[in-house]
C-alpha cells in the first residue's frame, strides 16, 4: 500500500494527515498554535516560524507513528494553509518575519496607500480580486516603515503553506490559489504582478516562482528527513490555499460549481472563469482556484463557527453535561432542542458578521436583538437556532452578490466543514438558499485536497480534477422547503435593514465593531 501526506496549517492549529491513494484517511496528528499580538503593535498577529516548525515536525512524526508507517511509505507530501498569512525570507532562505491571516497592524499603511495613490486599490482589485484589507503590500510597507533593518534583508516572500514546503524541500515557491491572496497577483495570468509593489515603493524582486498545485518541487532534504522522519525519496509537491484545496476535496472543480465551507469562518465559493472581471463595487473577493482556467468568487462570513463555540462555552453548561452523559457532541444535543423552535427563532436577530463588503469591511457590535423575557420563547435552544439561521442568511446574501456579477445560476450547493455535521443546520441552509444541499462523506476536505495535489505529483492521479471525480463520495442530501424559503426571504430583508442601523451605531462611536479591516 502507498500513502500520501497532507500538512494543513490552519488558523488555530497545524496537523499532518496521512491518506491512502483511495482517499481514505489513515492517521492524523494535530497541535494547536497561537499567533500572539506583538507588544506595542496593536492588532498584530505574528507567526512564529521557529516554534511553529517544531509543532509541524511533531505532527509529521506522530502521524507516521499512529499509522505505523515508515517515512519511505509516504510517496509524496503537500501542504495547505490559511490564506493571507505570509513569511518573508533572507538571501540564505531563512525565515525572517511572518504574520498570520487576519493580522491587521497595517492600518496606517492602508490609509496612506488610499490617500496618496488615488484609485490604486480599485485598480489593483480589478487585476487581483483583492483589496488592501488583508493584502501583503500594506504589511510589507509596515515592515519597511517600522522594522527597516528586517525589511532590508528581505529577498523572498511566500505563504505559510509554502513555508512548510520550503522547510521540507529547501525550495521557496508559491501557487496561484494561495499567492493570489497577497493581492500582488493577476487572476487572469495566475502569476505575480511585481509592478504593483514597485508602484508603492516596495521591493519588486522578492517574488519566487509560481508553480501550479500538483507540481513536484523536489524531494525531502536530508536535514528535513532527520527532523521529521520522512524519507529523502518522498516527493515534495506544491499545494495551495485552504479554501481552494478544500473545494477540490469536495469535488468543486468545474465552472459553476458552488460550495459553502462551514468552519471557524464560513466561505461561500463559486467557480468562475479566470478572465471574469471582479465586481466594480468590490463587494466580493476573487481568488485563483487550484484548477487552471478557473477562479473562485468568494464571500466570507466572519466568525460563524467561533461565535457558535463562544455560545456553547458561555451559556450551555447544561447541554454539555447532557452530552457527556449521553455520549454525544454538545452541538447534537443543542440541535435536538432547536428542532422544536419554529422558523425564525421567535424573531431573534443575531448581529455578528455582516455580509461581504470587501471594499469597506467592518462589522457591527456583537449582539442579539428582539430577545423576549418569556423563557419559553427566548432560551438557549431558540438563540442557538437563530445563530444557525443567521449564518445561512449571510451566506445566501453573499451568494446573491456573486450571482449578480458572475451570472451563474445556483441550484445546488456542496456543504462541508464542522457545521455540515448538523442535520438541522443542513436543512436550514437548504431552506434559506432554496438550493439542494449535498454533504460529502469527507466533510473535512482541506487535507484531502492537499493529498490530491500530492497524488498528482506522485503520478497517482492525472490531475486534481480527475482526483476529485474519483475520490469524492456523497453522504447526504437535503431539499429546500418552499414555505420556509419564503419565510426566510422576509427575515433576510429585515435582518439587512436592522444590521445597517447597527453599523450606524459603530459609525457614531456608540458601540464597538466586532472587527474592522485596516484602514477602515
Amino acid at each position: 500500500m502507498q500513502y500520501l501526506m497532507a500538512i494543513d496549517a490552519g488558523t488555530g492549529s497545524v496537523r499532518a494527515v496521512i491518506f491512502d491513494t483511495k482517499g481514505n484517511q489513515v492517521a492524523v496528528a494535530q497541535k494547536e498554535w497561537l499567533h500572539l499580538e506583538v507588544e506595542g503593535v496593536p492588532s498584530s498577529m505574528t507567526f512564529d516560524t521557529q516554534k511553529n516548525w517544531d509543532l509541524a515536525v511533531w505532527c509529521i512524526q506522530n502521524a507516521l507513528k499512529e499509522a505505523k508507517l515508515e517515512g519511505s511509505d509516504i510517496l509524496a507530501v503537500s501542504a495547505t494553509s490559511m490564506r493571507e498569512g505570509i513569511v518573508l525570507y533572507n538571501k540564505e532562505g531563512e525565515a525572517l518575519w511572518g504574520v498570520a491571516n487576519v493580522d491587521a497592524r497595517a492600518d496606517k499603511e492602508v490609509r496612506f496607500l488610499k490617500e496618496q495613490y488615488e484609485g490604486i486599490e480599485e485598480s489593483f482589485y480589478e487585476t487581483s480580486g483583492q483589496t488592501f484589507a488583508l493584502g501583503a503590500l500594506p504589511r510589507i510597507l509596515w515592515l519597511k516603515n517600522n522594522r527597516p533593518e528586517v525589511y532590508e534583508k528581505v529577498t523572498s516572500i511566500s505563504m505559510i503553506g509554502d513555508w512548510i514546503l520550503a522547510k521540507l524541500s529547501g525550495i521557496i515557491a508559491t501557487d496561484p490559489s494561495n499567492g493570489g491572496t497577497t493581492g500582488i497577483y493577476s487572476l487572469k495570468n495566475r502569476d505575480w504582478e511585481p509592478d504593483m509593489a514597485e508602484k508603492v515603493g516596495i521591493k519588486a524582486d522578492i517574488f519566487p516562482p509560481t508553480l501550479e498545485p500538483g507540481t513536484v518541487m523536489g524531494a525531502v532534504t536530508l536535514e528535513a528527513s532527520e527532523q521529521t522522519g520522512l524519507a529523502t525519496s518522498t516527493k515534495v509537491v506544491m499545494g495551495g490555499g485552504d479554501v481552494q484545496l478544500g473545494a477540490a476535496g469536495l469535488g468543486v472543480v468545474k465552472e459553476g460549481q458552488v460550495a459553502i465551507l462551514g468552519g471557524s469562518f464560513w466561505q461561500q465559493v463559486v467557480n468562475i472563469k479566470s478572465d471574469t472581471l471582479p465586481p466594480k463595487d468590490m463587494s466580493i473577493r476573487v481568488n485563483p482556484h487550484v484548477v487552471e482556467g478557473l477562479s473562485q468568487a468568494e464571500g466570507i462570513t466572519f466568525f460563524s463557527g467561533l461565535v457558535m463555540r463562544w455560545f456553547r462555552d458561555a451559556f450551555c453548561e447544561i447541554e454539555k453535561q447532557e452530552a457527556l452523559e449521553q455520549g454525544l457532541d454538545t452541538y447534537t444535543v443543542l440541535e435536538e432542542k432547536a428542532k422544536e423552535v419554529p422558523v425564525g427563532s421567535y424573531g431573534i436577530l443575531p448581529i455578528f458578521s455582516d455580509s461581504m463588503k470587501y471594499g469597506k469591511w467592518y462589522h457591527a457590535a456583537p449582539s442579539f436583538l428582539n430577545l423576549s423575557i418569556d423563557p419559553k420563547v427566548c432560551n438557549r435552544a431558540s438563540m442557538f437556532r437563530s445563530l444557525q439561521e443567521n449564518a445561512c442568511i449571510v451566506s445566501a446574501i453573499n451568494l446573491e452578490k456573486i450571482k449578480a456579477f458572475s451570472h451563474i445560476e445556483i441550484s445546488e450547493i456542496v456543504f462541508a466543514g464542522g457545521a455540515s455535521k448538523g442535520a438541522l443546520w443542513c436543512q436550514i441552509l437548504a431552506d434559506v438558499t432554496g438550493c439542494k444541499i449535498k454533504v460529502p462523506k469527507v466533510t473535512e476536505a482541506t487535507a484531502l485536497g492537499a493529498a490530491m495535489a500530492a497524488g498528482v505529483g506522485a503520478g497517482i492521479y492525472e490531475s486534481i480534477v480527475n482526483a476529485a471525480e474519483d475520490l469524492v463520495v456523497w453522504d447526504k442530501g437535503y431539499l429546500p422547503n418552499s414555505e420556509n424559503f419564503s419565510k426566510y426571504s422576509d427575515i433576510r430583508g429585515q435582518w439587512q435593514e436592522v444590521y445597517e442601523n447597527q453599523l450606524s451605531l459603530v459609525d457614531r462611536g456608540l458601540t464597538q465593531s466586532m472587527w474592522k479591516a485596516p484602514g477602515v
